[in-house]
């Protein structure tokens, strides 16, 4: 099954490039039955890379020379999807931020194509070279336009990351029937505790 990470969570995969993007973000430990963190352990977390490298030739057509995952390399894949999961959950997301916040680099270089086009590709080894791959498919779902509609579910209970392919982009959950309904639930349960809660003081 393409992208391990996401389909453990039977959620819409992103578009082209991104979808590597969401995998990463989708390797934490999620759902009901918990699923276990694919980059828990050095062993699972080259398993998973390797796949959803994988996956990502299959999407896009590119490749990546093959990298072997050290333990530095786990650090900065688990640091990675910390600071991108950050992003992409933050309340003010797209409001900009000051011009000396930044949370990660990666060394990048301009190729001209034999067609005429130039692209990014990311430079270095090993590790290196998969953390430049990653933001350059953020930067490209930006200039697509798509990078707004990856998100991670509004259920904290939850925080799975999908693709909101709603056309005016609204999406909050991974799943309706399963996030959307349970928190509509809790919170309707605690509007009725406030309001006995209420109702006990003024009678009391």
């Amino acid at each position: 099954m393409p992208w391990t990470a996401t389909s453990r969570y039977d959620t819409a995969v992103a578009d082209g490039g991104l979808a590597l993007v969401q995998d990463l973000l989708n390797t934490i430990p999620a759902g009901r039955p918990r699923q276990p963190d694919l980059l828990g352990e050095l062993d699972s977390a080259r398993t998973w890379l390797d796949s959803a490298l994988s996956d990502w030739t299959a999407t896009t057509g590119r490749s990546l020379p093959s990298a072997v995952l050290d333990d530095r390399g786990l650090e900065e894949l688990q640091a990675l999807r910390a600071d991108l999961r950050a992003v992409v959950s933050a309340p003010d997301r797209g409001q900009g931020a000051a011009e000396d916040e930044y949370l990660r680099s990666a060394s990048v270089g301009l190729v001209l194509a034999a067609d005429g086009s130039v692209v990014l590709r990311p430079r270095g080894q090993g590790w290196r070279t998969v953390v430049g791959q990653f933001l350059i498919e953020v930067l490209e779902a930006q200039r697509a336009d798509t990078w707004r509609r990856l998100k991670t579910c509004r259920n904290e209970r939850c925080a799975v990351a999908f693709y909101d392919r709603s056309r005016n982009n609204s999406g909050a959950w991974h799943d309706v029937r399963v996030c959307g309904n349970a928190v509509n639930l809790r919170a309707s349960r605690a509007r009725r505790r406030a309001a006995l809660e209420a109702a006990d003081a003024e009678h009391g």
